[in-house]
């Protein structure tokens, strides 16, 4: 069984953005420490433009092979025009209002979300699933999220995107560690109690 890791960055406050969904503000965090961490561990969780920017690009996979994200965080590539921003992983797009797909290699699920996660989780293959985001698809998917690794930069909004954004029961999660950095940020790791 593959896991599903919500792999997320916030303030201090639980906020993923700002009331419209921008956290843009958290990108001066990752500065040459962070971004070695990023290399080292999680390097395909850095979009596919950016990982070529950076000089990245032929670093392998190390824990996922497969995201999922939602329309808003798909949107942020769109704007930049790029409709394929994580070439180096299977995209999924969770959007009911998308529609037809700006490229080949990215599949919008418009319905039965939970279903297709399901089967993603039950293949075969020793990489995970990259929850990318966003809110109200964390919150749809919370009973199938077996790891938490929560970037949280110091700095607090006050308002806007929580990390979750749907109604649902408590769920326990168990401490699986914590990294800190020299500007501040903390990166912290969360396996599912079950």
């Amino acid at each position: 069984m593959r896991k599903l890791t919500y792999f997320i960055a916030c303030s201090v406050d639980g906020f993923i953005g700002d009331v419209n969904g921008d956290g843009s503000a958290m990108v001066s965090y990752v500065d040459e420490e962070f971004l070695d961490f990023l290399k080292a561990e999680y390097p395909e969780t850095v979009p596919t433009h950016g990982r070529r920017a950076l000089g990245f690009d032929d670093l392998e996979n190390k824990r996922f092979d497969t995201i999922i994200q939602g329309r808003a965080s798909y949107d942020l590539a769109l704007k930049e025009g790029v409709p394929s921003p994580y070439a180096h992983l299977r995209q999924y797009v969770a959007s009911r209002t998308l529609g037809r797909s700006p490229s080949p290699d990215v599949e919008i699920i418009a319905d039965g979300l939970l279903d297709k996660v399901r089967e993603l989780k039950a293949e075969d293959g020793g990489l995970g699933i990259y929850l990318c985001g966003g809110s109200r698809v964390a919150g749809e998917l919370i009973d199938e999220i077996d790891e938490l690794v929560i970037k949280t930069y110091p700095m607090v909004y006050g308002a806007g995107m929580p990390m979750f954004g749907t109604g649902f029961d408590i769920t326990r999660f168990t401490f699986g560690g914590v990294r800190s950095f020299g500007n501040g940020a903390v990166v912290r790791t969360y396996a599912r109690e079950r």
